[in-house]
């Protein structure tokens, strides 16, 4: 097993610090569970859905670490990893700021992504 991330703003999992758990964006309250990515999805992720957005984090979790982890068919039919329910902050592995350098997002060579 892995590591799964979410792309968020820098507030969003701030205030998820705060109250203890990560309880979704707004989008993921829309579709009624917390949208996440593989390493191999999350560059795409980023560009399609945070294009141009400054002030983003990059948090990785371990599969094993999220309760109601499903892995499910999306872009093109490709299994991406959603949680129903909310995510503990003490799940993530690490976060990373989501630099941007001439509007496209920089990750973190550490990441591995």
């Amino acid at each position: 097993m892995g590591n799964v991330f979410k792309i968020l703003r820098a507030d969003e999992w701030a205030n998820a610090i705060r109250g203890g758990t990560f309880k979704g964006s707004a989008i993921d309250h829309k579709d009624g569970f917390i949208h996440l990515s593989a390493a191999h999805q999350v560059r795409e992720t980023a560009a399609r859905h945070f294009a141009g957005q400054g002030d983003l984090v990059l948090v990785a979790f371990p599969e094993e670490n999220l309760n109601g982890l499903r892995w499910e068919a999306s872009r093109g039919g490709d299994l991406f990893p959603h949680v129903y329910g909310e995510i503990s902050v003490t799940a993530a592995r690490w976060i990373k700021r989501l630099p941007l350098a001439g509007g496209v997002h920089l990750f973190p060579e550490e990441t591995g992504i």
